[in-house]
């Protein structure tokens, strides 16, 4: 199992795009039901800056969204999108209630 979460900020001018080719990989996944993934999104207070949370819980332990079309059209051009690149941070879980 991998848990992961991504942060970026993005440029003003690009977060309407940047929300619609993150629903567009949702509808997807909603579609899709890939097994394995759990997967959630976040906007920030300030409006510009995302985060994302996957937890990858497949036997072979490879991430669903690397195959679904809309994370890859999402993925494609995201340095464009941003003012801050996206980090990956691996996740430990010290403890949860009903997050994965």
């Amino acid at each position: 199992m991998k848990r992961v979460m991504v942060r970026y900020k993005l440029k003003a001018e690009k977060v309407e795009e940047n929300k619609q080719l993150v629903k567009a990989v949702f509808e997807e996944l909603k579609t899709k039901q890939p097994e394995g993934l759990r997967y959630a999104s976040f906007g920030l207070p300030d409006g510009v800056s995302f985060i994302h949370i996957a937890s990858v819980e497949t036997t072979d332990g490879k991430n669903p969204l690397s195959i679904t079309n809309a994370f890859l059209t999402f993925t494609k051009d995201i340095k464009d999108r941003c003012e801050e690149q996206p980090v990956t941070m691996d996740l430990s879980e010290v403890g949860s209630y009903q997050l994965f």
